[in-house]
């Protein structure tokens, strides 16, 4: 009987071992290597595969060379090459259907329009992939929602960014730009002209935008919040290019302890604004027309009780997912906002005409009276030179989606497994969908809207599109709108000889050596 019980247990352990090695085996290669043939059999063209790493390494060694070449000319916008060096060398070796391999995983590249319309349609086919778990200690909330639980939280956050409610964050907005307008102000006055590096001066900006939109505080009173997350994306980058091995976010390196460590400390922080908020709140006060107050409506309904209302809680938001919508919030509106606004400047000071234009419409708006929200969503070319910037330098190159079932777009069957790549920068300078100009500054395509501009083609999407179109694309067009104004009001601005145009995709795009400009106060 002895023996029989060990028989079985030898048995036991030995059936776990096969069963672990051939899930190792099949993640690292059986399964790449079917993937492989799948895609391949369709046309599909990219490197053989390499044992885990598949591409990773030359990915990364390509990126940092290309970060180590000579500026662009001055004037150039064709920045693919240098912000995506191995993606363009993948597209001139192989063509456009081509895949890359990121670690045991095929990335397949869709660059046909009428493919990305429907892939970003099919949102429960097509969804966020999450290759690294210590992914959602950086950017969780809705992003990283799916099924009933993302329409149910999209739902909940879409009135915070109607117009409707913009229109009444408009004195926060411009409290934020005018500080740093004025600041610019008494920089310049003694002098009549300065040299300002605006990267650094729009960093903090959109941190005190988005604090206020987000919680009606300054950006000094989320400065901490800002410093640790500036921190945690630094340590993260690294850590998300690289190869994700099942279970190694558990292995106490010095990376994952960090990252832990500033998500702990985010959110203590985050904590005690919220609680602040609720027990105002349940004492009466009237929830605020910022992002927090939305939340923290969702969570408190009054109800009629003979002549007082009293607070009753409903379970919709927990005050864990009502962090992670704020951390969301700080972390995607900040980088858009400093990125949009800094590309602006740098094409404004380039193209003098249209920076004479902008000015102009501006004055013939406003005057030198304070932007109202009327008024801001009147300046068309504005709009237009806003736009042509996010077709030529978006925020986000690139949208990934994961394929979690076999499915079939168009012509191309996609097994489950594979990721799927919409380059957003290849499309919005692709002179097939936009003229042999595409690369090339100019606001007037826009001049009869985006529909006019794209000929109907999917090929315009910086804020991605379809149902999960970025929901706060409103509220960054506004701010831009804002700060883009005062400054036209107050001065004309040119490149200083020591900027160098170097664009870099390290988390947004940004540029390498800051963006020094000059300015003139009017």
């Amino acid at each position: 009987m002895e023996v029989t019980r060990i028989s079985i247990g030898i048995s036991l352990v030995f059936v776990v071992l096969v069963s672990v090695l051939w899930s190792i085996l099949n993640w690292i290669w059986f399964k790449p290597k079917r993937l492989e043939k799948c895609l391949r059999n369709q046309g599909y063209k990219g490197n053989s595969y390499r044992l885990l790493h598949g591409d990773t390494k030359d990915r990364a060694s390509m990126t940092m060379e290309a970060r180590s070449q000579p500026p662009l000319p001055l004037m150039s916008n064709d920045i693919l090459p240098r912000v995506v060096p191995f993606f363009i060398h993948t597209l001139n070796t192989y063509g456009r259907r081509c895949f890359v391999w990121n670690g045991p995983v095929p990335l397949v590249t869709i660059a046909e329009p009428e493919l990305i319309r429907e892939v970003l349609m099919k949102i429960h086919e097509f969804q966020k992939p999450v290759t690294n778990p210590l992914l959602k200690k950086v950017a969780s909330g809705l992003v990283m929602l799916e099924g009933q639980m993302w329409a149910n939280r999209r739902k909940l956050l879409t009135p915070a960014f109607h117009m409707d409610k913009l229109k009444y964050m408009i004195p926060a907005l411009w409290e934020s730009s005018n500080c740093m307008v004025k600041e610019w102000e008494e920089m310049v006055s003694e002098k009549g002209s300065l040299e300002i590096e605006v990267w650094s001066h729009l960093h903090i900006l959109s941190a005190d935008l988005i604090s206020r939109a987000a919680f009606g505080s300054s950006y000094e009173e989320g400065k901490r919040i800002f410093e640790l997350l500036t921190e945690q994306i630094q340590i993260a980058v690294p850590v998300f290019n690289s190869v994700y091995i099942p279970g190694w976010r558990f292995v106490p390196t010095k990376a994952n302890r960090r990252i832990v460590e500033l998500d702990r400390e985010i959110r203590t922080l985050l904590k005690g604004v919220i609680e602040k908020r609720k027990q105002a709140i349940k004492a009466g006060e009237k929830p605020k027309d910022d992002l927090l107050g939305i939340l923290l409506e969702s969570n408190f309904v009054g109800i009629g009780h003979g002549n007082k209302k009293q607070l009753q809680h409903r379970i919709e938001l927990t005050i864990e997912e009502v962090i992670n919508e704020s951390k969301l919030f700080y972390l995607a509106g900040q980088g858009t906002t400093s990125t949009l606004l800094v590309w602006t400047l740098i094409m404004l000071a380039r193209h003098q005409n249209w920076q004479a234009r902008a000015r102009e419409e501006v004055l013939n708006t406003f005057g030198n009276r304070n932007p109202d929200f009327q008024g801001l969503n009147h300046l068309k070319i504005v709009n237009m030179i806003l736009q042509e910037v996010l077709r030529l330098y978006p925020p986000v190159l690139e949208l990934n989606r994961t394929v979690n079932k076999d499915i079939r777009v168009g012509d191309v069957f996609l097994p489950a497994g594979v990721l799927v790549n919409l380059p957003i920068l290849l499309i919005q300078q692709d002179e097939k969908l936009w003229g042999d100009d595409a690369k090339e500054f100019k606001p007037e395509r826009f001049s009869e809207g985006i529909s006019k501009a794209t000929k109907g083609n999917m090929s315009f999407f910086s804020f991605g599109w379809g149902p999960r179109i970025c929901i706060g694309s409103n509220f960054a067009m506004i701010e831009a709108k804002m700060t883009l104004a005062l400054i036209l009001q107050r001065f004309s601005f040119e490149l200083s000889p020591s900027y160098a145009h170097a664009p870099s995709a390290i988390g947004a795009l940004k540029p390498q050596f800051d963006a020094p400009i000059i300015f003139n106060k009017l």
